[in-house]
């Protein structure tokens, strides 16, 4: 029996696929469970006109988040700390401070997004990647000074 499946199961198949499986599978597990449904001609097309606008949806996230992208490599980062003459700092600059000096430039940003590895404890500048979308990341340049 042809069925589409509704969830990704594993070692079957992944959600929106159509797969064969037998008719005592599907009519047992399968349809009741509410992981598939069978593969009409209705179903199949309707699947199909899911697919194309889930597929819109995700241009329009993608070119939403490239206009956020752009704004943030327009942006210069420059963060001034107390730090010692050894040029390591009293304390350290986190995704946290990060995701703060973008919000006060206009951009709301998860800090869970900003992709810093360990908090910046030294002086320098540091390219930080920020992942607004799965398919779009950008690096925001952070210029850590001394504080007069």
């Amino acid at each position: 029996m042809d069925v589409i499946l509704k969830k990704s199961i594993e070692k079957l198949g992944e959600q929106g696929e159509r797969v064969t499986v037998s008719n005592g599978y599907a009519r047992n597990y399968l349809i009741p469970k509410g992981f598939a449904i069978q593969a009409t001609k209705q179903n199949i097309a309707v699947l199909e006109h899911e697919k194309n606008l889930i597929e819109q949806q995700k241009k329009k996230e993608v070119k939403a988040a490239e206009k956020i992208a752009n704004k943030i490599r327009s942006l210069s980062c420059v963060m001034k700390r107390q730090a010692s003459d050894q040029e390591k700092l009293f304390g350290s600059v986190t995704s946290m401070d990060i995701a703060s000096f973008l919000k006060d430039n206009g951009v709301e940003i998860d800090r869970k997004k900003i992709q810093l590895e360990e908090p910046i404890k030294a002086l320098g500048t540091y390219r930080v990647p920020i992942a607004i979308h799965s398919d779009v990341t950008v690096e925001l340049k952070v210029k850590i000074q001394k504080e007069d």
